[in-house]
């Protein structure tokens, strides 16, 4: 309870104080804010935090998870459409289909993963966190994900570009380069150096989404983002999370597992919806409500596992 209440000061206090920035800096603030992180904070966080994590045990498992994750999420959405047609006799246009599915797929296991996962298990077992992230939900959301959102809408996809941003991801690259790095001994100052500037990189990515939540408006489409929510915070956490001691993860690396699960929908189904012109006001409901929503599910999921 005392580390929960420890994160919700920490997680809350941050986002707060991003969400008053946002609404008093330039609108240019976040977006550069965003490309600092991407280029140069997110890599800075994930080397530091790789020197430390523990990369024994089945962590290979964790990706493969996150893909079990995703399609779950789809099949449930895709399930909650037809129910809906079923019982109501109205059918969501494509796009909103389209929106609908998607965030109940990809959560935002990066900024906010990654924190939660630090301050609740510790960075012990960061690299679960990371490997589910990186090689599950990052090529989930710009791979599968792009492709179901080019099914449900009329623009014309480019996966070409699609396939250059997953290859040129910073993150990917800081990943391997991490791995590698962990072997080399460095004195204890620049070590400490390290993980000071890696903290820094944490609390700005959560001063980014409330700086990107001070900029979301549109709250009309509550019903269907709840179902979105339903899906990818609860029903997909725990109908996984029961499964996990099958494949052999128990204790902290099941915690992490299931944190990621539970995540928020990302901020890539935001920007997949807008390019692909989706249903952006659902995709823009869901994000603000999956960060409320967090605060009810993490001690419950916390309590189930």
């Amino acid at each position: 309870m005392i580390n929960l209440l420890e994160l919700y000061v920490k997680l809350g206090g941050l986002v707060l104080v991003g969400f008053m920035l946002g609404r008093k800096l330039p609108h240019t603030v976040p977006t550069r804010l965003g490309q600092f992180l991407f280029w140069v904070g997110g890599p800075i966080s994930i080397v530091s935090f790789l020197r430390q994590a523990d990369l024994s045990g089945q962590i290979w498992i964790a990706p493969a998870i996150a893909y079990l994750a995703i399609l779950l999420g789809a099949f449930l959405a895709w399930v909650g459409i037809k129910g809906q047609v079923y019982f109501t006799n109205t059918t969501p246009q494509p796009a909103t289909q389209g929106s609908l599915i998607l965030a109940a797929m990809v959560g935002n296991t990066g900024y906010l993963g990654f924190p939660i996962t630090l301050a609740m298990v510790g960075k012990e077992y960061f690299a679960w966190a990371l490997f589910y992230d990186l090689l599950g939900s990052l090529i989930g959301s710009y791979g599968l994900g792009v492709a179901l959102a080019a099914n449900f809408s009329s623009s014309v996809s480019n996966y070409g570009q699609t396939a250059r941003a997953i290859l040129i991801n910073p993150a990917l690259w800081s990943f391997g380069f991490g791995l590698i790095f962990r072997q080399v001994a460095i004195p204890s100052l620049v070590e400490s150096c390290l993980e000071v500037l890696g903290w820094t990189m944490v609390a700005l990515s959560l001063m980014l989404i409330g700086m990107r939540l001070s900029r979301l408006n549109s709250w009309d489409k509550i019903p269907q983002a709840g179902i979105s929510l339903v899906i990818k915070m609860l029903l997909v956490p725990v109908m996984l999370g029961s499964l996990l001691p099958f494949f052999g993860v128990t204790g902290d690396p099941a915690k992490v597992i299931v944190l990621q699960m539970a995540m928020p929908p990302a901020f890539a189904t935001l920007v997949i919806a807008e390019t692909f012109n989706l249903d952006r006001d659902l995709a823009v409901t869901a994000l603000a409500m999956g960060v409320i929503v967090l605060l009810v599910t993490i001690p419950v999921l916390l309590w189930l596992f």
